[in-house]
Formats: structure tokens, C-alpha cells, sequence
């Protein structure tokens, strides 16, 4: 089976603004979710397709980024690696939900992948 995209993310320097665009441009709500010192995590879900969330960070430059569905985190980071891949975080837990990597390909794109937690 083909891993599908399971999630989209979006860093921007102004969560209000991109929040305003893609509700009116998609008609997503958002749920937000304070994390503290690392600001606000804003939750949407479309009607179909990949959900995902929005939010601000320093450093890195303002885009989307794609997570990758994988039944063995570890496995897929490994294999990523052997394949050229240069790993920005690896094995973080989202606790209750998964873990994920996040990598860029040997072209320089930014990937991450997830690995749910088994229910």
C-alpha cells in the first residue's frame, strides 16, 4: 500500500492572517490548543483529505509541510537516512497521538513522517 500524506502543517510568522485566508478560502474552522511557551497549535479538518494544523515558529521559513503515514517510525527514519535524507528532528512524541520525524529529502524539501498510536 502506497503511504499516504496523513497531516499538512503550516508555519507562519502571522497564525491570524493565515487562519482568516484559509477559512474563507476553504471554509476550515480551527481548534487551538495553547502549548504553553511554544504558543498556539491550531487544528483544522476539511471535509476531505488530510487535516493538519497551523502554526508560528522562529527559524524556520514559512511553509507547508507534508507528514508521510508510516507503520514503523524508526524503520521508515532509518531507511529515509540510508536514501540521503538529513534528519531535523527524529522520533518526537505527540503525547495521546504518535510520533513523528521530520527530514529534508536529498533535494532539499522538508518531509516529516508519523506513525500513529495504535488505539
Amino acid at each position: 500500500m502506497a503511504q499516504p500524506f496523513v497531516h499538512m502543517e503550516l508555519n507562519t510568522p502571522d497564525l491570524a492572517k493565515a487562519k482568516d485566508f484559509y477559512s474563507q478560502l476553504c471554509g476550515w474552522s480551527f481548534d487551538d490548543i495553547d502549548m504553553g511557551s511554544a504558543g498556539t497549535y491550531s487544528l483544522f479538518k476539511p471535509v476531505s483529505g488530510p487535516g493538519g494544523g497551523m502554526y508560528s515558529m522562529e527559524g524556520p521559513a514559512t511553509a507547508w509541510l507534508p507528514y508521510i503515514g508510516v507503520e514503523d517510525l524508526k524503520v521508515a527514519t532509518d531507511k529515509a537516512i540510508a536514501l540521503g535524507a538529513k534528519v531535523l528532528m527524529r522520533d518526537q512524541e505527540v503525547p495521546g497521538h504518535g510520533w513523528f520525524s521530520m527530514l529534508v529529502d536529498p533535494t532539499g524539501a522538508s518531509i516529516a513522517l508519523w506513525q500513529a498510536k495504535q488505539a
